[in-house]
């Protein structure tokens, strides 16, 4: 697998739905989810004022000294700023390289949700010495989550299932965004040193934007790993562990990691798209197919990868939820 190998595809009549012109880009989609599990999409619908507003907010928030970006460190609610070290993938010998601040919807202190506890939503926390971060980053959050929506939709329609088939609870998703900084780095890299080590994600789809320096590598079927390079105007998209699952084993969830490029620092942001806590992920099934996965809860799933993978989570019990700890984080 090269980038030449990894589709690129043109989304953009799924904006209007033609019927004719979907179907021919939700074969693709499909064809490239069930063989390679990474594709390109350009004409995606998010602006590039978004993206130039996204990038300037990552740079200038990692730029910050320690002391500003530790004012919204990581809650117990998977929200803030994660430091060098605070991650590390299942299966990894060593901490990822990288710092990352993770938003998602965003909701009240008082949402029952959040007060109800254990449903991956609750409050962003923002940084003060940014005040401008907060609209820029939920534009962004609205705009991916449409596109992820588009894509899900797509996919549904190429698997021969009711359209809304992934979408039918959306309207309070538990997506999270992802500002990445990779540091760079001054050597060769130790073997098991990554900016973020060999790993599937854990959800449905990931949409990442990535600056021109590049570092993402894909594992193809022979165990090679491939550069999946930057390509202007476009997201990399992959399939998630959720969603793999969720079409009954047709689509694959394929490993990747990042290598810290050598004397340039990276920035990427990830959009990780994903339906409400409460959705029942049940595999689909055609005539005479038996299901290869029990049916699971989307939030139960992703909170038992979260726990594997975030250092901050194995400290202490994860709190049942509400007000009070929050209160408590800050």
């Amino acid at each position: 697998m090269s980038t030449e190998r990894i589709p690129i595809i043109d989304v953009s009549p799924l904006d209007g739905w033609n019927e004719v012109a979907c179907r021919h880009v939700a074969d693709e989609l499909c064809e490239a989810a069930c063989t390679v599990g990474f594709f390109y999409v350009r004409n995606h619908g998010v602006s590039r004022v978004q993206l130039d507003e996204v990038f300037s907010a990552a740079r200038n928030f990692f730029a910050a000294p320690e002391e500003k970006k530790r004012s919204v460190a990581i809650s117990p609610f998977h929200r803030g700023w994660l430091e060098i070290g605070a991650t590390k993938m299942a299966g990894s010998a060593a901490s990822d390289v990288k710092e990352s601040f993770v938003w998602g919807l965003d909701i009240p202190p008082d949402d029952p949700d959040f007060l109800a506890g254990g449903r991956l939503l609750a409050p962003n926390q923002w940084p003060l010495f940014l005040p401008e971060m907060r609209a820029q980053l939920m534009a962004y959050f609205q705009s991916t989550q449409l596109c992820g929506q588009r894509l899900l939709r797509a996919f549904a329609t190429g698997l021969g299932v009711r359209s809304d088939y992934f979408l039918t609870h959306v309207d309070k998703p538990v997506s999270r965004g992802a500002l990445i900084y990779y540091p760079p780095r001054s050597s060769e890299p130790d073997v098991a040193e990554f900016g973020a080590a060999p790993h599937s994600d854990f959800g449905t789809l990931t949409l990442l934007a990535q600056d021109e320096v590049g570092g993402l590598q894909v594992k193809d079927k022979s165990g090679v790993w491939i550069d999946a390079d930057p390509i202007e105007g476009t997201f990399v998209v992959n399939v998630g562990d959720l969603l793999a699952r969720w079409s009954n084993g047709r689509f694959e969830s394929t490993p990747h990691r990042v290598v810290n490029p050598l004397g340039q620092e990276r920035y990427s942001v990830a959009m990780f798209v994903d339906p409400n806590w409460d959705s029942v992920v049940e595999p689909v099934t055609l005539a005479g197919e038996c299901a290869k996965h029990k049916p699971v809860g989307c939030v139960d799933y992703i909170m038992d990868r979260y726990d594997e993978a975030f250092a901050y989570r194995n400290k202490e019990e994860p709190p049942d939820g509400g007000a009070e700890e929050l209160n408590r984080a800050h």
